[in-house]
């Protein structure tokens, strides 16, 4: 009985407008409709996740110079755009175009990148 009113309700909250659950399974699905809050939101972690698996690695490896910058920039950007040109199919231009996709989370994970990428190397070769 609890499962059918469950059902219920969710169907209830969606017809009354308010947003439906989010679902890991339409991260990889090119079918599913995004609104731009949602696709900011999953652009900008899978940013931030980027930066430190790449803070930490440059940490780790010791790897020093702005070149390294420019590398994780280049590389973060690239599977953000890999990830909604390719992997979604979306259009771009639905969502403010190119320069707002590749934009999003940018700022946040340099901070976050240079905070992992100096804390790992301090660390463990000082």
């Amino acid at each position: 009985m609890k499962e059918k009113s469950s059902k219920s309700t969710k169907s209830h909250q969606q017809h009354n407008g308010e947003v439906p659950p989010f679902s890991f399974n339409k991260l990889l699905d090119p079918e599913a409709s995004w609104d731009k809050d949602q696709l900011g939101d999953v652009l900008h972690w899978i940013r931030q996740a980027v930066a430190l698996i790449c803070g930490l690695l440059w940490g780790a490896i010791p790897l020093v110079g702005a070149i390294w910058i420019v590398l994780f920039l280049l590389l973060s950007s690239g599977i953000v755009y890999c990830y909604y040109a390719i992997v979604l199919k979306i259009d771009e231009e639905e969502y403010g175009g190119h320069g707002t996709l590749l934009q999003e989370g940018m700022f946040a994970s340099i901070t976050l990148f240079l905070l992992a990428w100096i804390l790992v190397y301090s660390i463990f070769h000082f």
